[in-house]
């Protein structure tokens, strides 16, 4: 891949970091998507500064077609096309089905699902020119096992999933690839907010005994994003410590 732009979406959460260092210590020119006016933007890119990465900020809220169009576009009038997309960014309205409202709903369909859509098809104009691209989707373990209080998610994650595979048929011609990573329970601020009685009753469910790490997901992106992964596409890649088995 001659010019190496990879967009990551929802990029400066733990996963989406992680991603990010991978992709840029594997060759990658890195934009990492953000909110518009996203508070803690400005630590974040200190941080990574310190740390020895220097990425382009992509402000966009991937809910809004407006924003992501603006997004793509000056992402290819000031770097180039874009010829990886990872679609990491997701939010959670946990809730009962019995008891979910319906704006709970439609903003994890719209946000982890739609935003799938919308920017895979910004990106594959370039991709289809270039006659080369990797778009990388985030799903989930609960989008294969589910899980309860989670229906709006395991529901937009699993449409992920099948999205991918449509999406892999439609542009394997044109040499580009769609997968999914599914990661299982990862050490985030998300899991080391669970009481020690929740984390031993999910650990229980884990054959390998251990949450993952972000890094853990981060390789497998960066496989997939790979010219060693040119020949798999239209799959999901289970990174979860045998908690879901197939």
């Amino acid at each position: 891949m001659a010019k190496r732009i990879a967009l990551v979406t929802g990029a400066m959460g733990g996963l989406g970091t992680a991603i990010c260092k991978a992709l840029a210590q594997s060759g990658f020119t890195v934009a990492a998507n953000c909110l518009p006016n996203f508070p803690p933007r400005d630590e974040w890119l200190a941080r990574m500064k310190a740390e020895g990465f220097d990425f382009i900020v992509a402000e966009a809220d991937v809910s809004n077609n407006e924003s992501c169009a603006a997004m793509i576009k000056k992402l290819e009038e000031e770097v180039g096309a874009v010829e990886v997309l990872v679609n990491n960014a997701g939010i959670t309205r946990d809730n009962l089905a019995m008891r979910m409202k319906d704006e709970e709903w439609d903003l994890v369909i719209e946000t982890n699902l739609k935003s799938v859509f919308r920017l895979s098809k910004l990106v594959m104009r370039g991709m289809m020119k270039a006659r080369c691209g990797r778009i990388i989707n985030i799903s989930s373990v609960v989008g294969e096992g589910g899980n309860p209080g989670q229906v709006n998610y395991a529901a937009a994650k699993a449409g992920v999933a099948g999205l991918s595979r449509a999406l892999a048929q439609e542009l394997g011609s044109r040499n580009i690839t769609v997968n999914c990573v599914a990661p299982g329970f990862i050490d985030t601020e998300m899991t080391r907010g669970l009481s020690d009685a929740q984390r031993d009753a999910l650990l229980s469910r884990i054959p390998l005994g251990r949450l993952g790490q972000p890094d853990e997901i981060a390789a497998t992106v960066v496989f997939l994003a790979s010219e060693q992964a040119g020949y798999i596409t239209g799959s999901t890649v289970h990174v979860n410590g045998g908690m879901y088995m197939t």
